[in-house]
């Protein structure tokens, strides 16, 4: 009986020794970084789906850095003999990239919104600058160049509205960029030429109170032809009776100075022939006296100040005519009028009958004001 407890207390011993043996070998054994590492993955998924990536490249990029050397570490720690492994700097690089993704997550939203708001206003801003050119310039010869400026310009606003909605704010203000960059300069370069061509404003309006009191005092028709606003105001007794919407020369700002400049001319004419339909092709016509002599003395300047060559002609057959309404300016310097407008000034108009042709009637500051506020 002895024997069989004896033997019972040997195995007891033999297992507890066993069981200490193992617990001290679990102790020893280094813990493998399983949860520093989940929770530097999850700070760095977060991070992604912030776009931390896009709008927060450089703490993104870091902590990926750091997640990647804590990966490289621990594989390198798992090859080694079980009780010589030492996780100390996978946890490091953990905790680390961790507090990277952590802050590129916060960076991330705070540059989104600065973005996102900064984006906004400026589309706000160049939307508003486009409206300003279209109010300005829609029916003002600009030179080709500027034209296809203003058009990629206003491509890439339309491109960056997009990106804009897409939630895509960095590609948004790339674009915001270079369409500020077109528009604002194509603007300023249309706006100079614009007043630079009201400086003959002073002049213009003296014509128009010659023309205006000549009407007053014959108690007779007479017309102003206003190039910028594409009107034609028609006066009796010096008060206007009615307005009537023209076409001009493609090139129709400044004055008249060759033939074939597609310029519809500016100055003191008066109608010397009325054209029925059967004798033009633009359904009825009314004759103006340009080139008078003032325009010749002017082309002859030219010619001999060298300003223009030798072999330049002066226009003429200049003329009030139908077949308008193409909604575009397309004479080689008439005034086009539909054909309805036509029977009806071409009814009250004689040979004799004032026109006088300006820019604008109004000065330049009164055309900003009207058309841009």
């Amino acid at each position: 009986m002895q024997n069989i407890w004896d033997y019972i207390l040997n195995i007891t011993a033999g297992t507890a020794f066993i069981i200490l043996i193992i617990y001290f070998l679990i102790r020893l054994t280094p813990s493998p970084p399983v949860g520093e590492m989940e929770a530097a993955r999850k700070t760095l998924s977060v991070a992604g789906k912030e776009k931390a990536d896009i709008y927060s490249k450089k703490l993104y990029s870091e902590a990926k850095v750091l997640y990647d050397s804590a990966m490289i570490n621990w594989r390198s720690e798992n090859k080694k003999f079980i009780f010589s492994r030492n996780y100390d700097k996978v946890v490091k690089y953990a905790e680390k990239s961790l507090k990277k993704a952590s802050e590129a997550s916060d960076s991330s939203k705070s540059n989104t919104i600065n973005l996102k708001t900064k984006a906004k206003l400026k589309i706000e801003t160049l939307i508003d600058i486009d409206n300003d050119i279209k109010s300005l310039f829609t029916h003002y010869p600009l030179p080709a160049e500027t034209r296809n400026r203003i058009s990629k310009g206003e491509f890439l606003l339309r491109e960056a509205e997009i990106a804009y909605k897409k939630g895509e704010y960095m590609l948004a203000d790339r674009k915001i960029t270079d369409s500020e960059y077109l528009l604002t300069s194509s603007y300023e370069t249309a706006y100079s030429n614009l007043r630079s061509y009201f400086r003959s404003y002073p002049e213009w309006k003296r014509w128009i109170e010659k023309t205006i009191a000549e009407s007053r005092d014959s108690t007779g028709y007479s017309i102003i032809v206003d190039k910028f606003s594409h009107k034609v105001f028609v006066y009796l007794n010096g008060t206007r009776k009615y307005v009537y919407s023209a076409e001009l020369g493609k090139n129709w700002p400044g004055d008249k100075r060759i033939k074939g400049d597609k310029v519809t001319p500016e100055g003191m004419y008066k109608i010397t022939k009325k054209f029925k339909s059967d004798s033009t092709k633009y359904y009825k016509a009314l004759l103006l006296n340009y080139p008078n002599d003032e325009d010749t003395a002017k082309f002859m300047s030219d010619i001999a100040r060298g300003r223009l060559p030798k072999s330049a002609r002066i226009g003429d057959m200049i003329e009030i005519h139908g077949n308008g309404g193409k909604g575009a300016d397309w004479t080689e310097g008439c005034i086009a009028l539909t054909d309805r407008e036509m029977d009806s000034i071409f009814r009250i108009v004689k040979v004799g009958t004032p026109v006088t042709i300006v820019g604008s009637m109004y000065d330049f500051k009164h055309i900003i004001n009207q058309y841009l506020f």
